[in-house]
């Protein structure tokens, strides 16, 4: 939780807070993204299926951009989806590269937390990319 699913989701929650237009305020979004990490690791814990926690930290982002970010209702609603829609593209597609370079199966990978940590920081790194340069167009367009 700490190593991959904390700076998951504070990469995540930044890039909602960009696409929604709000400030990058970082006590805000790392806040959110320790409460969305914590919240994650909690219903992964319990008897439902998998997948079912996606759907909460969706809902926990949108209300955070609205609460905490004092967002739009549809341009929050529009950010979540695309911030998690991200996630698991970049997800995806960082795994299907790297896991035939260094030799790795889904096996290896959930068995070695050490592996699964570093292949994991790939996608986290491409968010946090992907919203420093949106945020960076974002200013660019309104100068």
């Amino acid at each position: 939780m700490l190593l991959q699913g904390i700076p998951e989701q504070i990469a995540v929650a930044a890039l909602a807070f960009v696409i929604a237009k709000i400030p990058l305020k970082w006590n805000k979004v790392v806040l959110i993204g320790i409460i969305l990490a914590f919240c994650a690791y909690v219903v992964r814990l319990l008897p439902i299926p998998f997948g079912i926690h996606l759907i909460l930290l969706i809902v926990l982002l949108f209300i955070a951009l609205l609460w905490l970010g004092k967002g739009d209702f549809s341009l929050s609603l529009i950010a979540c989806l695309l911030s998690f829609l991200a996630l698991v593209i970049f997800e995806y597609v960082c795994l299907s590269l790297l896991m035939p370079v260094f030799g790795l199966t889904p096996e290896s990978l959930s068995t070695d937390l050490v592996k699964r940590i570093v292949i994991g920081e790939f996608h986290v790194f491409l968010l946090f990319i992907t919203a420093f340069l949106l945020n960076k167009f974002y200013k660019k367009d309104v100068e």
